[in-house]
């Protein structure tokens, strides 16, 4: 079982624009709701929050202690980011009731080689990156792994109804949904440009009408040369 992430966090009264002094001190704006649950105004210490978020991301719980209350089962339910550094710049955290189902992401991870790939050079295509679930918070799980194994050849194929679900997660994508598909590499053909028959008739015909035209003009030439001979 996964070891609880605990994430402290404090309540904030900043607002507004003026949040944005708050992000130079390395703090970052975050809100706290959920069902049943009166919205907060919250601040995380940057640093740690990238660190958790990259151990967590959205499809684990955390423990979330605001001050000096008590912890709360939270999910990171969005991260705004800045549009040139994508460093974060305001969490929304969901709480959560243990008793209630609920729907998240949860990415997949591709474990394994693939015959196809070791065996015949097959190229490997990921359709999805994550399905969408839905399960009681406390069975959710970080990650579903997927073994490559199955995919031997040309055209095998992965799909959302191979996944053997944890206990407790139902997947809601459909069952035929292509998870990743083993395809064969393409290959460059010579490109051979289309022979122009009706171009190459009257090539033809022109080399043919020159050839005339300089034999007529030898002719001409030798007939000439011959009548002032006998001038002579």
């Amino acid at each position: 079982m996964q070891q609880a992430i605990t994430l402290e966090v404090q309540p904030r009264e900043v607002i507004g624009n003026k949040v944005r002094a708050l992000r130079r001190t390395g703090v970052i704006p975050a809100v706290l709701y959920g069902h049943n649950v009166a919205a907060k105004n919250l601040s995380v210490d940057a640093r740690v929050f990238e660190k958790v978020y990259k151990q967590a991301g959205e499809s684990t719980l955390l423990d979330l202690k605001v001050g000096a209350g008590a912890a709360v089962k939270v999910l990171i339910q969005d991260v705004a980011k800045h549009y040139l550094t994508l460093k974060p710049i305001h969490v929304d955290f969901y709480q959560v009731s243990m008793t209630e189902k609920l729907t998240a992401d949860i990415p997949l991870k591709f474990i394994g080689e693939a015959p196809a790939v070791k065996e015949s050079g097959a190229v490997l295509v990921k359709n999805l990156q994550e399905v969408k679930v839905e399960c009681l918070p406390g069975d959710l799980v970080h990650e579903i792994e997927i073994d490559l194994a199955a995919l031997k050849a040309f055209g095998d194929a992965i799909a959302v109804k191979n996944i053997v679900a944890p206990h407790g997660v139902t997947i809601l994508n459909k069952p035929e949904e292509i998870l990743i598909l083993a395809q064969a590499p393409r290959v460059e053909e010579e490109v051979v440009a289309p022979v122009d028959e009706k171009a190459k008739i009257e090539e033809i015909k022109v080399v043919s009408e020159e050839e005339r035209a300089k034999k007529a003009k030898d002719k001409e030439a030798e007939e000439k040369a011959g009548k002032d001979e006998k001038k002579k």
